[in-house]
């Protein structure tokens, strides 16, 4: 493990199924995290248009970005930074060649193997509006199955809520241990995150939503109206006909409503 905690994957087998996973198209924009030794980048970059790889680690970023020369790819810029910093939307900005919506946002994919100390806030980072089209993460596997949950199963939880109401999210081939040098202790899993056409909450919506389902889950094992009463701070009268307007039921747990339930709920909420 590098000092700041990557594991490399190595087997060609696996890096064709995670770029596939993308589905790489040659007028695609790519943003890559943590390339490390590059070995997935020279998978994706001759499939699209460009591919810009984010490295925290200066001498890999270094190393990568010779690899890819004397490889002959011209279309990766290597980045040296930290990806939870850096503005990657201003970094698509300033390559010419990136097409660019009327508004000038750009369409991109996002691609990478994460470092497990900071899946969670790199996945929030990457559910900040504007949405890439596609994202393709390699995770440790307990955040895979809590990405993926449904409601009323052990992981389903806020994690959970906050990336379905935005996202359909695929959960797609588990990679044990033994693929990665060095070998971590966990397995990981391949998550697919596309963000869905109507989502439940708007962009503007997004930071009240997470902040609400994270305080009701702090409570996920009381009552729904303990829950709420709690995350609102109203009385008990007010929550139960609040619960009764959207339709669910008070003496549940937050474990079991489904992520458009909480969006109902938020929404109603702010009405009170």
């Amino acid at each position: 493990m590098t000092r700041l905690g990557q594991h490399f994957l190595a087997d060609p087998n696996l890096l064709h199924k995670i770029a596939a996973a993308l589905d790489p198209g040659a007028d695609d924009v790519v943003l890559e995290i943590g390339p490390g030794t590059g070995n997935l980048t020279r998978i994706v970059a001759p499939q699209v248009q460009r591919l810009i790889a984010i490295e925290r680690d200066r001498r890999l970023a270094s190393e990568c970005g010779m690899r890819n020369v004397e490889c002959g790819i011209k279309n990766v810029t290597v980045v040296p930074g930290d990806a939870l910093k850096l503005n990657w939307h201003a970094l698509l900005d300033t390559v010419p060649d990136i097409p660019h919506s009327a508004f000038r946002i750009p369409h991109f994919k996002l691609i990478g193997n994460i470092p497990y100390y900071i899946t969670s806030p790199l996945i929030a980072k990457a559910l900040t509006p504007p949405l890439p089209e596609r994202i393709v993460f390699l995770v440790q596997r307990e955040v895979a199955d809590r990405l993926a949950a449904r409601p009323g199963t052990k992981p389903y939880g806020a994690l959970s809520v906050g990336v379905q109401a935005t996202c359909r999210v695929e959960q797609l081939l588990v990679v044990p241990a033994g693929a990665f040098r060095p070998r971590p202790k966990v397995d990981s899993a391949l998550v697919r995150l596309t963000p869905l056409a109507e989502p439940l909450v708007t962009p503007g919506e997004t930071g009240a939503f997470r902040t609400f389902v994270a305080a009701c889950f702090s409570r996920r094992r009381k009552q729904l109206r303990n829950a709420v009463m709690a995350a609102t701070r109203k009385p008990a009268a007010a929550v139960t006909a609040l619960l009764a307007e959207v339709g669910l039921d008070p003496v549940s747990r937050p474990e079991r409503v489904a992520p458009a339930g909480f969006a109902r709920l938020l929404r109603a909420s702010q009405q009170l």
